[in-house]
């Protein structure tokens, strides 16, 4: 056959038909209507195999710790594994028992999410009440069973999650109850807490509702229709359209669409591992059931809840967006909340930042002094949200925030806006939920009774606070931080070593026995990066653990341009800085800066003496990073 001549469209469209011909041929599709079901024969296994791969490789040791995989039985379905995480308050038997017990957090991802997505403000809140979430079928780490189409519409995942709350409140005792959620999850919290929700029954004692990056308005009729054959398309045309979609990996449009198009290559990559780990049977399923079904009134019915579920919502809302969001767009606030609003009712007050971010003195906890340090200033440095307060009879209080430009989709866990997000959350939930939930408060009760303290508190105070700097200042090692102490305190560490570290990486097992935010407030950035004392760091662990490195010392050159000698350094901590702490350093000094593995214990050693103590710690950065070496399989003398 000669091709000679023919004009490239029509190649390309022979090519085009003929795979659909093949994938029409091989999938066999039905139908689709409400109940029915797509054919199995997909390339579902390969995905999911893939995906499930890279979710348990990249899982948030946080995550890891705590969760479980359940079986859940709804009115829906039985879905038979189910990752549920479930992190209690770490102090919640010493906290004031005379009143009702800390509210529960419960965490609702989005479309192509998983519960993953929340790990950088859950590194906060989880030391503030205790945390509840799930992969929803399908999703991050859940397996994707049943496959029923019906499984997995959003008033399915609704009550599937109201399955779970109602579970662990039982084994748990928790009462009060606070969603929050992202993208799709903030439909899902919706009709979760609205008393005008066709979902049934509710979780009772729903307390407040975080929706961030919320859609308010399902899809129009005509939206309707052009999803529905979208979405009727066969499995394998769809995984092509997917595969062009994410042509030009980190810079394609599949990922751009999500994080914006000035995100950085680290936010990218994350990114596009979400995007990758997405099946496309368990999309179209979740797509489908957003989906209304329109009357001959044009009134939209199911599906994605709109004005009549909102408008139900009589619970303390927090509704948060980027400005730069292009999947759900900030406009969707303005929406919800003129739902909500009543004009004859409505007192609107706008909130400086200042207000809107955690204030310690509120909270009965020690004031920081005024920053003067140029280094800490929001206003050159930082992410100043748009913040609004509304009262309406619907709502105790409508609070609004939107993030400018940049942020994006991604605003849960870009490095450059959750830690602006994680405050505004944990603001509300103070001011507008239960006082009980500051952290302050909860600090200042446990300080005053004597109940939360370092261990073994005489050996910590013979520790030396902080080591010299480390490979020319990259790094530090130092001992917990104590809220009780003279000298090693939030407030006096941020107002002697402001302008001289950027940033403390706290790789304690336990919630710090100090409030992170003082630091926060006095321009000194916390990370919690939870590991197990006493077993060497595993090999993931290291590799996240210098990532995060990596990406402190690149915001610091961005920040800093001008910083030539004497570089901001970032502190890290386990409880006496000595063993994780040289540990995760050491390996930082031979896999970044070139250390042979003896030169770089000797630094930290020297640094920080008398170094790593124990002696299994050392054996295993030899055998790890020992060149060339090779190791036989292990021989059975029972064969």
């Amino acid at each position: 056959m000669n091709f000679r001549g023919q004009h490239p469209w029509a190649l390309g469209g022979t090519a085009l038909l003929a795979v659909a011909i093949f994938a029409y041929r091989w999938t066999h599709p039905k139908l689709i209507s409400n109940t029915s079901d797509l054919p199995k024969k997909s390339l579902d296994r390969f995905l999911r195999l893939r995906g499930t791969s890279a979710a348990e490789s990249h899982d948030p040791p946080l995550l890891q710790k705590h969760s479980t995989f359940e079986s859940y039985t709804t009115s829906y379905a039985t879905y038979p594994s189910v990752r549920t995480f479930y992190h209690p308050h770490p102090q919640a038997e010493k906290l004031p028992q005379d009143s009702q017990p800390l509210p529960l957090l419960v965490f609702l991802h989005g479309l192509g999410g998983s519960l993953a997505q929340f790990a950088p403000i859950l590194g906060s809140l989880v030391n503030i009440a205790p945390c509840l979430g799930i992969d929803l079928p399908g999703s991050g780490l859940s397996k994707f069973d049943p496959q029923s189409w019906d499984a997995y519409s959003v008033e399915a995942m609704a009550t599937l999650v109201a399955r779970v709350i109602d579970k662990y409140r039982v084994e748990y005792g928790h009462k009060d109850v606070v969603l929050i959620g992202h993208s799709m999850g903030c439909s899902v919290g919706a009709l979760l807490a609205s008393t005008t929700s066709p979902v049934k029954p509710r979780p009772q004692d729903i307390v407040g509702l975080v929706a961030i990056c919320p859609k308010g308005t399902p899809p129009s009729r005509k939206e309707t229709w052009y999803f529905r054959k979208v979405l009727g398309t066969p499995e394998l045309l769809l995984n092509l359209v997917r595969w062009f979609d994410k042509r030009g990996g980190i810079n394609s449009r599949s990922v751009t669409r999500f994080v914006g198009e000035a995100a950085g290559p680290d936010l990218r990559r994350l990114q596009l591992r979400y995007n990758s780990s997405f099946p496309t049977p368990v999309w179209r399923r979740m797509a489908w059931g957003l989906l209304p079904v329109y009357d001959e009134l044009d009134h939209a019915q199911g599906g994605m809840p709109g004005r009549s579920v909102w408008a139900g919502i009589k619970v303390p809302l927090f509704l948060a967006a980027g400005q730069s969001d292009t999947v759900t767009k900030p406009e969707e606030i303005s929406s919800i909340v003129s739902f909500l609003k009543d004009a004859s009712t409505n007192d609107l007050s706008t909130s400086s930042v200042s207000n809107a971010l955690p204030v310690e003195a509120d909270a009965g906890g020690s004031n920081a002094e005024e920053n003067d340090d140029p280094h800490a200033d929001d206003s050159g440095f930082g992410v100043q949200p748009c913040t609004t307060e509304l009262k309406s009879q619907h709502c105790t209080v409508i609070k609004t925030a939107i993030l400018p430009a940049p942020a994006s989709h991604a605003l849960l866990y870009d490095h450059a806006t959750y830690r602006t997000l994680a405050g505004l959350i944990e603001d509300f939930l103070s001011h507008h939920v239960s006082h009980r939930l500051n952290l302050g408060w909860q600090l200042q009760q446990l300080t005053t009774s004597g109940k939360w303290d370092v261990k073994n508190l005489k050996k910590w105070q013979g520790v030396e606070p902080i080591s010299k700097p480390i490979a020319e200042g990259i790094l530090r090692g130092m001992k917990t931080l104590r809220d009780q102490d003279e000298e090693h305190t939030p407030a006096i560490f941020a107002k002697r070593w402001r302008g001289k570290i950027f940033a403390i990486v706290d790789i304690s097992h336990d919630s710090p026995v100090y409030d992170p935010r003082v630091l926060e407030q006095n321009g000194i950035q916390y990370h919690k990066f939870p590991t197990v004392s006493k077993i060497p760091p595993t090999v993931e662990e290291v590799r996240d653990f210098i990532s995060l490195v990596d990406r402190l010392r690149s915001e610091i050159h961005q920040k800093y341009p001008q910083l030539k000698e004497g570089p901001l350094a970032i502190a890290v901590h386990c409880h006496y800085g000595y063993n994780r702490t040289g540990f995760f350093i050491v390996s930082y000094l031979i896999e970044k800066e070139g250390y042979r593995v003896q030169d770089a214990i000797d630094e930290f050693e020297r640094k920080r003496p008398p170094g790593i103590k124990h002696e299994h710690f050392i054996d295993t950065l030899f055998v790890r990073y020992c060149v060339g070496l090779k190791r036989a399989p292990t021989i059975n003398g029972t064969e």
